[in-house]
């Protein structure tokens, strides 16, 4: 169909660390400008509260995975607490250096694909900008897994794989503070899934009901149902 690209893995240098303290530093960074101004708060926060809305919830436990800084959940529980809605969050990744060395959230290290929790954990279990790091047969179980520790749904923000959302990932190379970002950008449209593939990517994982919606400049969010 016309304005599809086939998908390409591509190595981001980020996941492995491949630079200095100060650039990774800087890497974080742009994620943090990206998902302020690009959608990715905006998506997320409208996952969360419309799981929270179905199942009458005012109080959920939430699993990060693949959280870095862990900004995202941060800003959202900040934002949350005025719609009187309360999120207890746990930060995971698989890189201490990536974890923030203060803060008031419970940090662990772990396996996104062997998750260290029991079944049904959390309410929610929440990724953002990770999937797309993922082979197809590794999102299925890493999809799977979230949901054998979740009690209500797994949440997924992501990119989506398009022409012109390559084009602009290039287009921004100049703003990118990161010598990392500017390699990573691009690979990681390159690697991203569209709408109709993580609908399936979900349903493989034996979600009871997928829901999938783009959102702001190529942004996805995915609400897989325990």
């Amino acid at each position: 169909m016309p304005g599809e690209m086939k998908r390409r893995p591509v190595h981001e240098l980020l996941d492995n660390d491949s630079g200095s303290q100060a650039e990774i530093l800087a890497a974080l960074s742009d994620l943090r400008w990206f998902n302020r101004w690009f959608g990715g708060l905006a998506t997320v926060r409208s996952l969360v509260t419309r799981v929270a809305r179905c199942a009458g919830k005012t109080e959920m436990s939430l699993l990060e995975i693949a959280s870095g800084e862990g900004y995202v959940p941060e800003i959202l529980a900040q934002e949350l607490r005025a719609d009187e809605l309360r999120l207890r969050i746990v930060l995971l990744d698989r890189r201490p250096s990536h974890l923030p060395s203060n803060s008031r959230f419970v940090k662990i290290v772990g396996d996104a694909l062997h998750l260290p929790f029991r079944d049904a954990s959390f309410d929610l279990v929440c990724s953002s900008l990770f999937l797309h790091h993922l082979a197809p047969d590794e999102a299925v179980s890493f999809v799977r897994e979230c949901l054998r520790v979740s009690r209500l749904a797994v949440l997924t923000h992501d990119l989506i794989r398009h022409p012109i959302h390559l084009a602009l990932a290039y287009l921004g190379t100049p703003l990118y503070r990161s010598r990392l970002t500017r390699n990573d950008a691009p690979a990681s449209v390159w690697q991203a899934y569209t709408i109709k593939e993580m609908r399936g990517l979900c349903q493989r994982a034996s979600a009871r009901e997928v829901e999938v919606q783009g959102h702001y400049l190529f942004r996805m969010g995915a609400i897989a149902w325990k």
